[in-house]
């Protein structure tokens, strides 16, 4: 289920720019989620779709956080993985309410260069 377009991960990316404490809880949580070294974290990037106009009402970023498998990870390890780092994200309210209160509404999770999965 590769999704590609995320407004509402720019919508998270933008809210920790604009707050430097979002983006250092972001890097905080998602850091911790593996701690058994299933996945590393590397970062978040913030992406902005410029197929969509600014006058939409249609956000125009989103946010995607980034891991990498030690190895290729079974079908259902990866959908496992996707559902724990979103829910991990889901969790913490007060980055969420900062990230929206920033703009963001969609958040997307990547564990390749390939492919990304959709959270929020």
């Amino acid at each position: 289920m590769p999704i590609r377009s995320f407004t509402g991960a720019f919508a998270l990316l933008l809210a920790m720019i604009l707050q430097p404490a979002a983006a250092s809880n972001l890097d905080l949580l998602l850091s911790g989620i593996f701690p058994d070294q299933q996945a590393t974290y590397i970062g978040y990037e913030s992406i902005e779709r410029e197929d969509i106009p600014m006058t939409s009402h249609i956000e125009r970023k989103y946010l995607v956080v980034d891991f990498r498998f030690k190895s290729d990870p079974a079908s259902d390890q990866l959908q496992a993985s996707v559902h724990k780092v979103c829910m991990a994200l889901l969790k913490d309210r007060e980055l969420i309410r900062s990230l929206s209160d920033s703009g963001y509404d969609m958040v997307a999770v990547a564990f390749d260069r390939q492919s990304q999965y959709d959270c929020l």
